[in-house]
């Protein structure tokens, strides 16, 4: 059965990037109004809105303080509260750990972690009293354990895996979930190489935006896809 997320708001980052554009795709066929966070005005235009979609580009870098709260400003003013967050924003860098500077290693954390951090706060605020689900992508370099010349990359989405976890337990007596999503390589188009198809990865959202995923909290779903 299709989920109906009618009169949902939901609020994706990333969202003109590969993986957020199927997102926004997805949950506006599926009734719900979306809030699409992208990082500059071109991403913005760019953003596939079905027909007759209820949907809004909102510009920002999303690892900078000031600009993630003044963002979550204009969202909340358009549409007063939010049902759910999908944070798609990350990055990847490999690099040997000698090679490794202090600013490769902040660039990392402040794409990855940090952003998801910001995001997450700021999108409670609007759930508090009504409940809310946050969902933030990690990999399996976080979920499972680190890898070689990805210290930097691996840290940060080790450090995803712990945010949901500790959100998950301080707000979810107030009926605001939290997860995370492990993928590993994911692929956007027909491939015979190991990974996981994105639109795996955007069915997982949308059913853990449903009513039936609501007795889940703090988990980590490892979609790995084909392993070999």
């Amino acid at each position: 059965m299709e989920p109906n997320l009618s009169g949902k708001t939901i609020v994706i980052t990333g969202a003109g990037g590969r993986l957020g554009q199927r997102m926004v795709r997805a949950f506006a066929e599926r009734g719900a109004k979306i809030a699409a966070i992208v990082l500059n005005e071109e991403e913005a235009r760019n953003i596939p809105f079905p027909d007759n979609a209820e949907g809004w580009a909102f510009p920002a870098n999303v690892a900078d303080e000031r600009m993630v709260q003044a963002c979550f400003e204009q969202i909340g003013r358009q549409f007063t509260h939010i049902d759910a967050l999908i944070h798609t924003v990350g990055g990847w860098q490999g690099k040997p750990l000698l090679e490794t500077s202090a600013t490769d290693w902040q660039n990392l954390l402040s794409i990855n972690l940090t952003s998801a951090f910001l995001c997450f706060r700021e999108a409670i605020r609007y759930m508090q009293g009504h409940g809310g689900r946050l969902i933030a992508l990690a990999s399996g370099q976080g979920a499972d354990r680190g890898r070689a010349q990805q210290a930097a990359y691996s840290a940060a989405k080790g450090g995803v895996v712990r945010l949901v976890e500790s959100v998950a337990e301080e707000f979810g007596g107030q009926g605001i979930t939290a997860h995370a999503i492990a993928p590993s390589t994911i692929q956007y188009e027909d491939s015979d190489q190991p990974g996981v198809p994105a639109t795996h990865l955007v069915d997982l959202c949308l059913y853990l935006c449903t009513d039936a995923a609501r007795a889940l909290n703090g988990a980590t779903l490892r979609a790995y896809g084909m392993t070999g």
